[in-house]
C-alpha cells in the first residue's frame, strides 16, 4: 500500500529559501489534490521559518489559502 502524505512541513533558516520550499510543496500538493478533485491547499505559518502546507477539505479545489498562527 502506498502512503500518499498531504501534510509537508516546511523549515527554513535562510529567508532566501522560503520562496522555494514553498513552491516545491506547493506542486507536489497540487499533484495530488488534482486525482481527487476536492481538497483546496492550506499553508500555515506557525513561526518565522516554520511552516505546513497541507490538503484540506476545508479549502474549495483548485485554490490556496493562507493564515498564521
Amino acid at each position: 500500500m502506498m502512503t500518499v502524505h498531504t501534510t509537508i512541513d516546511i523549515h527554513v533558516t535562510d529567508p532566501s529559501a522560503l520562496d522555494e520550499q514553498l513552491e516545491s510543496a506547493h506542486q507536489s500538493l497540487q499533484a495530488l489534490a488534482q486525482h481527487t478533485r476536492t481538497n483546496g491547499i492550506l499553508v500555515t505559518r506557525h513561526a518565522p521559518g516554520r511552516y505546513t502546507a497541507q490538503l484540506s477539505d476545508q479549502v474549495p479545489y483548485g485554490t490556496t489559502q493562507q493564515q498564521i498562527l
